[in-house]
């Protein structure tokens, strides 16, 4: 984006600090941020796809400031739900993995969002992992269970800090549930590697110094952050939900492997249908391939957008539909004013860039696009050329930097809608040039005729001083 850098600092709620605070790069200049990725299980929904929103909006933020972005955000590709749920429909883990992978990556362009720098497999980074339980144990850190099954786990009871992210103290935690406590010191210890199960696919499976096994879930995410990012690096972030155990055992073993790691612990809040979080396992996930059928995508990504990210969601489709009623008033505007001033350059406000740099404050920020919007429009009313340019230019530039621009390639899903869009708006605009030829024969009956056939479609017709423009009324941008 070409706009000049903000003034101001961007300051942002670290969860380990408890509190918001400057941000200060390791690298002036630069960002490096690492989010945990998907458990590609199966279709991703909404609740998923916030978090993804969230970072996509943070990383244009930061890149607009100035700075050069750095995105890391793993596939976990093998787990135990993917293992068992591939069994029960008797397909290959790995082709599983890969077919909800693709599922992925199609509700990140569905939303409007970019694709992270990389995006490392948890299988491939085996030998990461692998080097990294070495140090662990060499340190005291870690230990092979002594039953020779493969398992290694952390020792959570070596390392005092632990429990320092989610302010916890070991003897009041509850047993790690991520692994049989047969071959445990304690039952808080969490698993680094998973030895080889009878049953289980010799595919899923890696020889290490301490038999067969494969990679338990907290230390796929050490070993790729640090691989692509250093020992140190700027934000490390993910849904709320991944405070603890997740994030809290990443630092731990991380850290203990002589490791800085993470300068900010950034979290979203979760995304909730009557009151639970929106998950797989309570079958109440509304799936962003079937929520898009229903409302348009850019629609979907500002209600996504405009609650802060530390504040819960409640799904509601009503809710989604005052967000594409929005969006279409915020549509209109640009089309009017472009109509009447063409290009213009761009600006941000003031009142923007100090919500963004509060902590990504995009409640705050959407409001003042709303307000260039309406002043926008009163200054068409008055015929206010250079007030018109000015709020234009606003208005595209918070559009650009909260990823809601309808000019964006990101909106178009591919060349044959794209050419199929382009047959519908010739087929209505020689309609509507048919019904203005009828007007201006005073033949009203025909022209209503049209009109109404029109609308029938959901085609909503708008008269201005420079000639028709129409728009659809479920708020899908206008034409």
């Amino acid at each position: 984006m070409s706009l000049a850098a903000p003034a101001g600092t961007f300051r942002l709620y670290d969860t380990a600090a408890r509190g918001v605070r400057d941000f200060v790069p390791v690298r002036a200049g630069e960002v490096s941020i690492y989010h945990c990725g998907l458990t590609v299980q199966a279709a991703p929904h909404l609740g998923h796809i916030r978090k993804e929103v969230v970072f996509d909006v943070l990383r244009r933020w930061l890149t607009w400031s100035g700075y050069q972005v750095t995105v890391i955000a793993n596939v976990t590709d093998i787990d135990d739900k993917i293992l068992n749920k591939s069994a029960e429909e008797g397909v290959p883990w790995f082709a599983h993995a890969y077919r909800f992978e693709r599922e992925l990556h199609d509700a990140y362009a569905a939303l409007g969002c970019e694709r992270p720098t990389y995006e490392p497999r948890a299988t491939g980074h085996v030998p990461e992992m692998i080097e990294m339980i070495k140090v662990l144990i060499d340190r005291g850190h870690a230990y092979p269970a002594a039953d020779d099954s493969g398992d290694v786990y952390f020792d959570v009871r070596s390392w005092p800090a632990y429990g320092c992210l989610s302010r916890q103290k070991i003897a009041d935690m509850e047993p790690a549930g991520d692994a049989d406590p047969r071959g445990k010191r304690d039952p808080r210890d969490f698993a680094l590697w998973k030895g080889h199960k009878e049953g289980e696919p010799e595919t899923a499976s890696w020889v290490t110094p301490w038999g067969r096994g494969r990679p338990g879930w907290h230390l796929e995410c050490s070993a790729m952050a640090g691989k692509y990012l250093g020992d140190e690096f700027d934000i490390h972030g993910g849904g709320l939900d991944l405070r603890f155990p997740h994030h809290e055992n990443e630092l731990a073993q991380s850290t203990a492997a002589g490791q800085r790691f993470a300068r900010f612990w950034m979290h979203n809040a979760m995304l909730t249908t009557a009151g639970e979080k929106m998950s797989k396992s309570l079958g109440n996930g509304a799936l962003v391939s079937e929520v898009i059928k229903r409302f348009p995508a850019r629609a979907v990504r500002l209600y996504l957008v405009q609650p802060h990210y530390r504040s819960i969601i409640e799904y509601a489709d009503d809710s989604i539909a005052e967000s594409a009623t929005a969006l279409a008033r915020i549509d209109n505007f640009v089309i009017r004013a472009t109509e009447v001033v063409g290009a213009t350059p761009v600006s941000v406000p003031d009142d923007f860039t100090a919500a963004m740099n509060d902590d990504l404050g995009t409640p705050a920020a959407v409001a003042v696009l709303q307000n260039s919007v309406r002043d926008g429009n009163l200054a068409l009313d008055a015929g206010d050329r250079e007030q018109i340019a000015r709020r234009l230019g606003e208005v595209t530039a918070m559009l650009r930097i909260l990823g809601l621009n309808a000019d964006s390639p990101a909106w178009s899903r591919g060349s044959d809608d794209r050419a199929l869009a382009t047959v519908v708006d010739g087929l209505v605009n020689e309609l509507l040039s048919q019904r203005q030829a009828a007007r201006a024969r005073k033949d009203f009956a025909t022209a209503d005729a049209v009109r109404d056939a029109l609308a029938r479609l959901g085609v909503e017709v708008s008269d201005t001083p420079t000639g028709f423009r129409w728009s659809l009324r479920s708020g899908q941008g206008f034409y």
